[in-house]
């Protein structure tokens, strides 16, 4: 039986999955919409893992992205370790020289700095979609564009429009003018991906030192519009390495093959995961004025996890994951 290291990133709009060897080569990889639905997303890329490659042994499992800790209830993992840990150990797997990572997702946006192997520094963008993937999805809807087009149309431009990338309303109802004007399809693509990059720099990037060797990963590195975009107002060579939209999963499966190595056996909870029955509700803690609201999951009679309470008044009750409900 073939033997690999799972890594897991659930993010708010899609969920990756990998399988990776004991020389770090990826085997098999997934994307996965979440839909605001992540348990069952997951046990959907478990079921689809299954079907495609049969049932393998797990040596261990890392978990990373804004679900993580739902990730590690649900699947059972080794570590558990944010985004930028997850994206580091990636990125310099993949290249030991990397000095910057910039990372685009479909609804953040962040750049690690690294310097001699360490991250230094890093930033987020959680808040404007302006320089995330959805703004292009949107933007590309709007011109009658298929997104996996968008990036080689906007590489036929030559005379990009500007267009105002401070704010996604503001870049609309700005391409919609240029477009009102007569403006071509080519020059306001290339106007929209150098928007896009206008925005990061001077938010997620702001104060940042960037340096080459230049790491692009998430789902928006495939836009080589963006890319080029990069290119242009770095004055500096961008590097996208071949698993790009799934670095998030690879650093985590990379952390589990080290955590194992002081470990005896997996925490990973087997393929019977597809036949259990999970149930999440939320309430209200009425025990301060902080009135957290607190997600339960179950399953069967038993209490998994909850988590959300600011106190660990309820999240400190479950102990070894396995307590009965009264």
């Amino acid at each position: 039986m073939d033997k690999y290291y799972m890594g897991i990133d659930v993010g708010s709009v899609s969920t990756n999955i990998i399988l990776m060897d004991e020389e770090k080569k990826v085997h098999y990889k997934k994307y996965f919409r979440t839909q605001g639905k992540p348990i069952e997303i997951l046990k959907e890329g478990i079921n689809n893992l299954v079907e495609e490659i049969g049932e393998v042994e797990i040596l261990g499992v890392g978990a990373t992205g804004s679900g993580r800790y739902l990730a590690n209830i649900i699947v059972g993992a080794d570590i558990v370790k944010n985004e930028i840990t997850a994206h580091a150990v990636a990125g310099l797997n993949f290249n030991p020289h990397i000095r910057t990572i910039i990372e685009i997702g479909g609804q953040d946006s962040k750049i690690v700095i690294i310097r001699d192997g360490i991250v230094v520094d890093f930033a987020m963008n959680t808040v404007c979609a302006a320089g995330t993937g959805s703004f292009l999805d949107r933007q590309a809807a709007r011109l009658g564009i298929d997104i996996s087009d968008f990036g080689s149309l906007a590489l036929k431009s030559k005379s990009p429009v500007r267009i105002a990338g401070r704010c996604a309303v503001f870049a609309e109802s700005d391409m919609i003018h240029k477009q009102q004007l007569g403006h071509n399809q080519y020059d306001i693509a290339k106007g929209l991906c150098d928007a896009l990059v206008r925005n990061y720099l001077s938010n997620v990037g702001k104060g940042k030192e960037i340096l080459e060797p230049i790491l692009f990963q998430g789902g928006v590195a495939a836009n080589i519009g963006i890319k080029k975009a990069f290119e242009e107002a770095l004055n500096m060579d961008v590097i996208v390495p071949d698993n790009y939209d799934v670095m998030g999963a690879i650093g985590a499966a990379i952390l589990a093959q080290e955590e194992m190595k002081n470990k005896r056996k997996t925490n990973f909870r087997g393929f019977e995961i597809l036949n259990m029955d999970y149930k999440v509700k939320g309430f209200e803690c009425n025990g301060c004025s902080n009135k957290c609201e607190v997600v339960e999951i179950r399953e069967k009679d038993k209490v998994l996890a909850r988590y959300g309470d600011k106190c660990g008044k309820w999240s400190s009750l479950i102990g070894d994951n396995s307590i009965k409900l009264a």
